[in-house]
């Protein structure tokens, strides 16, 4: 806890892509993020790095070379903003790590051994993991007296019921090969319902949920009493819901079809359901406002892009509405699932027999923060609930410093030398 006096606590989250850092300096106990920014198109020409901390918001452009550059760029920002991170109560840095395989499923202390592990699990997230993995290297070399956790993204979903996480292939490969549905999108699913409950004022354990995080990324969870019995994505973030470049669900001949017929490699399969289909493959555009503006000005193939969408949820609300057998709420999260009434409304229209009808006042309301859409008849509660994957990082990180008794801050750490 923060002595009196004291800086309270701050842990760095880190979300490394293949040529972009996302970071946010966040207080965990009270859940206030001091500082957020962004380092884009690293090793080009065009790199970028923006900061916000306070009302100050700094840009910096100009080629960034690679992880490490753009690392120590963000914390020259920082000292450009008189705000060191050594005076900032800065206690570790998380690190979200999209796949943690089999083993992996509790915030950890990052080691050699555990980067090697990480490593070994490319190839379940060949997109992520090594991006993931890059940036922990960059970091403990930056910092090196900081503790570096890495929190996973499959960790809510590791124990899933074995007939949800099991996928009906031969026993022995999917058991060398540790083939089964690991889900994504966790620290997400978790955070969310837990704030489910707290809005509701009803204990977690009491509650069947299904909260859909619908982002670029999209995934779709079922939970009961605060843990997953089932979600959309698998072996990788690729299964599930159509989603902004990702296919999600499809049928796995169609991979063998394109090998043997149009003579495509494995390799370039992978990346055009990975980065070349969803709503982008079928419409040509990746944002819904856009998508929808083209939609109105009669665009066929944004119609289909949206319908396909639509659909495919519809689909799984309808199915985890059956594996729940009763369900007491539904809540929307991330980008689109927040900000897009019309897919709320478009995904919930018709299904008043199973107990869901929304408000359409309140589901058109432009407010923002957690709050309700259905009405007041509405045997399901739904739910609109702004995510926050960098606090829930930012927490566990505290608790597995917490666990192992660590908690001077990096300047404590400093003067104790």
């Amino acid at each position: 806890m923060t002595t009196a006096g004291a800086a309270p606590r701050t842990v760095l989250v880190l979300n490394s892509g293949s040529s972009s850092v996302k970071f946010q300096l966040v207080e965990p106990d009270s859940g206030v993020s001091v500082a957020s920014g962004i380092v884009e198109r690293i090793g080009e020409d065009t790199s970028s790095a923006k900061l916000k901390i306070g009302d100050q918001d700094l840009h910096r452009a100009g080629a960034i070379a690679d992880h490490e550059a753009a690392l120590r760029t963000v914390f020259e920002l920082f000292e450009e903003a008189g705000a060191h991170l050594d005076s900032l109560g800065l206690v570790a840095v998380g690190h979200r790590v999209v796949h943690g395989g089999r083993a992996l499923f509790r915030p950890t202390r990052v080691d050699d051994a555990l980067i090697a592990r990480l490593t070994e699990l490319a190839p379940l997230a060949p997109l992520h993991n090594p991006p993931a993995v890059l940036g922990i290297e960059v970091a403990c070399r930056i910092l090196p007296d900081i503790p570096q956790i890495a929190v996973f993204d499959t960790a809510f979903f590791h124990d899933l019921p074995a007939a949800s996480a099991t996928y009906a292939i031969d026993r022995d490969i999917a058991d060398q090969w540790q083939i089964r549905r690991y889900g994504f999108h966790g620290t997400s699913h978790r955070y969310i319902s837990e704030q489910a409950a707290q809005f509701l004022g009803v204990p977690l354990e009491n509650l069947n949920q299904i909260v859909l995080h619908l982002g670029n990324g999209a995934s779709a969870s079922a939970i009961v009493g605060g843990r997953p019995v089932d979600t959309s994505m698998g072996l990788t973030p690729m299964e599930g819901l159509v989603m902004g470049t990702r296919s999600g669900d499809v049928d796995p001949g169609i991979v063998f079809y394109l090998a043997r017929a149009a003579h495509m490699s494995v390799e370039d399969i992978e990346s055009m359901l990975n980065r070349r289909s969803g709503v982008l493959g079928l419409g040509g555009e990746i944002d819904f406002r856009e998508l929808h503006r083209q939609i109105t000005d009669g665009s066929e193939q944004a119609r289909l892009a949206y319908d396909v969408y639509i659909h495919r949820l519809r689909k799984y609300i309808g199915a985890y509405l059956a594996v729940l057998g009763s369900t007491d709420v539904i809540t929307f999260t991330a980008g689109v699932g927040e900000n897009d009434a019309a897919v709320r409304r478009d995904a919930l229209t018709g299904l008043a027999p199973l107990g869901i009808e929304l408000d359409e006042h309140l589901n058109d309301s432009p407010a923002r923060g957690a709050r309700l859409i259905s009405a007041d008849k509405s045997p399901i509660t739904v739910l609109v609930i702004p995510t926050n994957e960098e606090l829930a990082i930012a927490r566990a990180c505290s608790e597995a410093l917490d666990d192992a008794g660590e908690e001077r801050a990096w300047g404590e750490r400093g003067a104790a030398k």
